[in-house]
């Protein structure tokens, strides 16, 4: 039989599936951890060079260097987990994303996309649409349920799923359902866990080990994006965040065990969502070191729209490390992000 969305979070094995054909039927059914010390010298030669800073340049954030899109690519393709951190309806992004995914195609290699735009309930929809040519947008949009777990135009991401679908490759929805979300948002996350929506999806008895490093930084961001709000507003919005966060990491570090187990030739798993769930490794990718025992070869890239006039802006994502890579491309047509690091 086939693998459900609730044997990959439960982590079941079936021996007699790989993780390609596994994931393949079954998802059918279905965010300082350690902080990279730049060396000062090489932050100010960074400084020196902040003139030279351009659209689509990759930095390198441990020696802050320039690295060449083949390089860079050669090291990607070594990893298991690659973590793309974006800014939401940033088309660049989407193509540095389909950049990312062609060259690790063109290497014979089999990469797994992740998505934090699509949640476990849209997964029967999103993986029809994608072995369906027959299956039109609009059949496809009402049943990966994108308006209920995401929203606004599917333009934006519709090529990444594009490409995905030409070459017949893996998709993951990423998020849990936005009614849990909710539940945890506004009830708070003990209370929400006893739902047995939860007991279903096989995470009802899931710990959230607490990072005092995560949750500083997390409130921080809330209080600096959402000003004006009761100590209690922010705790829950807290609390909706380390839910979302450990349960995508859930789905990521139970892919690479599955993948591991049947000793599949394939991957590396891309994971694409929003900047906030990659930086510094707090939110998502400590959460996937932590539940594989710190076994898993990962990299985190911060995709940042980039302007003359915004080097400053630049140094200081290298300054703090806010990922293990940092690459520069063009604004949105919504302009400048608003940033509440």
């Amino acid at each position: 039989m086939p693998i459900g969305i609730t044997d990959l979070l439960q982590g079941r094995q079936y021996g007699r599936y790989g993780l390609m054909r596994g994931l393949t039927f079954a998802l059918s059914l279905t965010l300082f951890g350690l902080l990279l010390a730049v060396p000062n010298s090489c932050v100010m030669a960074e400084e020196q060079r902040s003139e030279g800073f351009h659209q689509w340049q990759i930095l390198e954030v441990g020696t802050g260097r320039s690295v060449a899109f083949e390089d860079f690519v050669a090291k990607l393709a070594t990893e298991e987990v690659i973590y793309l951190g974006e800014e939401h309806r940033n088309r660049f992004h989407i193509e540095a994303a389909i950049k990312i995914l062609r060259a690790l195609l063109e290497r014979d290699q089999k990469p797994v996309l992740a998505m934090e735009m699509f949640a476990w309930d849209g997964q029967v929809g999103l993986d029809r649409y994608l072995s369906d040519r027959d299956m039109g947008r609009d059949a496809f949009l009402q049943e990966s349920r994108w308006e209920q777990n995401w929203g606004g135009p599917f333009d934006d991401y519709e090529p990444l799923l594009a490409l995905a679908r030409d070459r017949r490759t893996v998709v993951l929805a990423l998020n849990p359902p936005r009614p849990l979300v909710r539940q945890v948002a506004t009830a708070g996350l003990s209370k929400a866990m006893i739902d047995p929506e939860m007991r279903r999806l096989g995470i009802q008895g899931e710990q959230f080990p607490e990072d005092p490093e995560y949750r500083e930084k997390m409130l921080d961001q809330l209080r600096r994006c959402h000003a004006g709000l009761s100590a209690e507003a922010y705790d829950r919005m807290y609390e909706a965040s380390v839910f979302r966060d450990e349960m995508m990491a859930k789905v990521i570090a139970n892919s690479v065990r599955l993948s591991r187990a049947f000793a599949v030739k394939g991957g590396p798993f891309v994971s694409y969502t929003g900047g906030g769930h990659i930086q510094y490794r707090l939110p998502i990718p400590n959460r996937v070191l932590r539940r594989r025992g710190g076994a898993v070869r990962q990299v985190t890239i911060y995709l940042a729209a980039f302007q003359p006039g915004s080097e400053g802006e630049v140094q200081e994502l290298l300054r703090e490390s806010i990922a293990d890579y940092v690459w520069l491309t063009p604004l949105s047509a919504h302009g400048a992000p608003r940033r509440c690091r």
